[in-house]
This record gives structure tokens, sequence and C-alpha cells, in this order.
């Protein structure tokens, strides 16, 4: 477990300061020249890293310049995806102490906050429907709006959450962000499908137009 630390430290520091020389690696982490190697050596072999020749004057023997090294994008993803893993650490902490619900809602109240004065009071449905889509796509969603069956719904579909994985372990975090855009479009509406529940898009279902009355 302390070599993995010790490779993420290393490719996190590589990430926010490369390109990075190996020997300002093991000063700035305090790691013995061979320990750096070994993490380089590995996280090279991974495809996270690759050499960079710095430019500037010469800095070891015969001229060659210091080998330093830059993340690669695959590499800056790997750092993401630790994060993603610590939040999910930390939501099933909350539940175990009973503090996730407070902090779901919370959450979904900022989105909601941060959406709201995008609205014009006078906005028909559609518009507002348009402009939370908008917004949504804005903070990462990918959101976009299409007709329901009949012409009585609108979708507002989300092709991608960058909550996700958080939403996976906690349901909750769906239920709220729904209840947030219920109120934001000032109507009831459904979600139909998420991300987190395995469907391939996140729709919500708003109502438009009252349904035509059957005949007979």
């Amino acid at each position: 477990m302390h070599a993995d630390t010790t490779r993420d430290r290393v490719l996190s520091l590589i990430v926010s300061a490369g390109p990075i020389t190996a020997a300002s690696l093991a000063d700035e982490l305090t790691l013995t020249p061979a320990g750096v190697r070994r993490h380089l050596s590995m996280l090279l072999d991974d495809g996270l890293i690759v050499d960079h020749e710095q430019p500037g004057p010469a800095v070891r023997g015969r001229g060659r310049p210091a080998r330093s090294f830059v993340a690669t994008s695959e590499g800056q993803q790997s750092l993401t995806s630790d994060s993603s893993s610590v939040a999910v650490d930390a939501v099933r902490f909350m539940r175990d102490h009973g503090d996730l619900d407070a902090f779901v809602e919370s959450k979904a109240s900022q989105l909601e906050a941060d959406i709201a004065p995008e609205i014009p009071d006078n906005a028909s449905l559609p518009e507002r429907v348009a402009i939370v889509s908008e917004a949504l796509g804005i903070k990462g969603y990918a959101a976009s709006v299409r007709p329901g069956p009949g012409g009585y719904t609108l979708q507002l579909c989300q092709g991608h959450c960058p909550v996700q994985e958080i939403a996976t372990e906690a349901p909750e975090w769906c239920e709220a962000e729904t209840r947030a855009i219920s109120r934001l479009l000032d109507v009831h509406v459904q979600r139909l499908s998420t991300l987190a529940g395995g469907a391939h898009v996140c729709t919500t279902t708003i109502p438009v137009a009252p349904a035509a009355p059957k005949e007979g």
C-alpha cells in the first residue's frame, strides 16, 4: 500500500509541476534517487508519463540535458479516478454516520441556487427547460432536450454525469437532483432512467401539455 501511495505522490507532482526531473522529484518528495527511479519506471511502463527533453543549457555531464517527465492524458485521468474513489469513500462514511442526506440535499440546493437566477420570472415552461438544459451542460452534464412521445412531454436528457460514481453509490443524489429540477421548472417531473442506474443516459420527463381525453 505504501508503494501505491508513493507512486500517486510522484504522479501527482509530475502532473502539477512537469516537466520535472527525477532529482527534483526526489528532493520535493524526500525520496531516494533509487526509489524515484523505480516509480518512474512503473509509470512509464503503464503509459502514465513520458519523457520530455527540457530546453535550456545542459545540466549534466557530456552536454546532455537532464531527463525530465510530463504526465500523459491517461496519467491525468488516473488521478481523477483516484479522486472519485476518495469521494465515494467519503459518501460511504457519511452514510454510516448519518450525514449523507443533509450533504446530498445541500448539493442539490446549491445546483438549484446556481441555475435559478438564469430563469426569468415570465419564462414559459419550454424556455425554462432550455435554460436548465444549457446550465446543466455548462456544469458538465452534456444535457439536451427532445420531445417526448405524443408531444405532451419534453425529455431532459443528460448524456454524461460528472458525479456518476458518487450517484451510483448514493442513489439519493439522483433523487435530490430530480427534485431540484422540478423546483426550477415549477412542475412535477419524473426521472425515467439514470446513468448511475446503468442506463446509457439520464432521462427526466417533463409534462408540457395535458393529455388528450380519450373518446368514448
